[in-house]
Parts: structure tokens; C-alpha cells; sequence
């Protein structure tokens, strides 16, 4: 990859630890803090700060992963937002809605950088005008929002939408398979996300997901 493919990369994943994580994490914290529970508060999270939010190891994996892929694929996080569920008002709906509220994040962010890349595309003499590594920030922007957001949001700990998950299912249902999933989820993530390699089940059933979003956003 050369240097004029590199740079718009950069930029992006650059906005994305400045930007993109702290709005996701605070989000959570946001919606926790309305909803009875001030752990985050306390902790200094219920912040737009992107120090307080910044995981070394989430974050580098999010760079690499993206930068070595060119911008088309990539994985990372940022450091989990500390929510004690005992606080909330409305119990697991309520946990599911501090859940949802990252991955919801996500999606707004990629909708806000799709509306002007959508109307450069839909132009193309105003197109010319912008500097190329502009539309392609904005691209690769949005679609590490909405790579986030559907990963996210797959129902296995500690993802986001296992929380979801969680509050959807009966009560002794939820209880009962809980900690299991808690115990093994991340190897279970290991297995779908990187099993077979190349062509991971993860991968063949988030892609056209990804791909119908991002034609939706983008138009493309």
C-alpha cells in the first residue's frame, strides 16, 4: 500500500480514536447515568474526553487492523464504560438500552459522514472540487462506524448485544445461559470471527449485512 492509500486510512482511524470511540463510550455512559446508575460519572467516563476512553491494546488493534486491510476491514475497542446493572431503573430492558446506545451511536456517526459523501457522489462536477482524500475519509469512516455497530451488536459477551440478547430472552433462560456465554464468549468470538481463515462464518453472515447498510448510507 502505497502512501496516497495509507493516508486517508491514517486520518480516519485517527478521527475514529478521537471521535468515534469517546461518542460510542459515552453514550453508554450517558444513557446509564439517565437511567439511575452514576458509575461511569464517578469514574470520570461521562466524558467526550478520548484519554478517559482510550484502550492501548483495543486501539492499536483498531490502527493495525485497518491500516492492514486498507481501510476495508479492521477490529478494536476502547475501554469498556464500568455500569453497575443494580442501579439501573427497569432492570435488564434498561441494560439493554445502555447497551444499545454504543452501537446506536455508530450508526448516527456513519449517517452523519454518509450525507455529505452521498452528495459528492451524487455530484460529480461538485465531486472534482473536493480533494480526493476527503471522500475517501469519509468513506472509510463510515464504514468503520458501521463495522462497529453490527459487530457490536452480535449477541455474545462481551459485545454489546448479548446484553440485548439478554433482555430479550426469558428470565430463566437468561439466567441460565448467562454465565455460560460469559465464560466462553470470547473464545466462541475467536472461533466465528477467525474460523476458517480467510472465510470466517462471522464474516460470510456480517457481510452482506454490512454491504445492505453501507448501500443504504452511501448509495453504492
Amino acid at each position: 500500500m502505497n502512501l496516497d492509500q495509507l493516508l486517508p486510512v491514517a486520518i480516519a482511524v485517527a478521527i475514529m480514536l478521537l471521535v468515534g470511540f469517546p461518542v460510542h463510550e459515552f453514550s453508554h455512559a450517558l444513557a446509564a447515568y439517565r437511567l439511575g446508575d452514576s458509575t461511569a460519572k464517578l469514574y470520570g467516563r461521562l466524558s467526550l474526553n478520548p484519554i478517559v476512553h482510550f484502550d492501548p491494546l483495543g486501539g492499536g488493534l483498531l490502527a493495525l487492523s485497518f491500516l492492514a486491510s486498507g481501510g476495508s476491514f479492521g477490529f478494536g475497542w476502547a475501554k469498556p464504560t464500568p455500569v453497575n446493572p443494580a442501579n439501573l431503573q427497569g432492570g435488564r430492558q434498561s441494560e439493554a438500552l445502555v447497551a444499545a446506545a454504543g452501537p446506536i451511536s455508530n450508526l448516527i456517526m456513519a449517517a452523519a459522514a454518509a450525507l455529505p459523501l452521498r452528495y459528492l457522489l451524487a455530484n460529480p462536477q461538485l465531486a472534482t472540487q473536493v480533494p480526493d482524500i476527503v471522500i475517501q475519509v469519509l468513506y472509510i469512516f463510515v464504514i468503520i462506524n458501521v463495522l462497529l455497530m453490527v459487530f457490536n451488536l452480535v449477541p455474545i459477551p462481551p459485545l454489546d448485544g448479548s446484553k440485548v440478547l439478554f433482555a430479550l430472552l426469558p428470565p430463566e433462560t437468561a439466567w441460565r445461559w448467562r454465565p455460560v456465554l460469559e465464560h466462553y464468549g470470547f473464545i466462541i468470538l475467536i472461533f466465528v470471527f477467525f474460523f476458517p481463515p480467510g472465510n470466517s462464518i462471522g464474516g460470510r453472515i456480517l457481510g452482506p449485512i454490512l454491504d445492505a447498510i453501507l448501500a443504504i448510507l452511501v448509495g453504492r
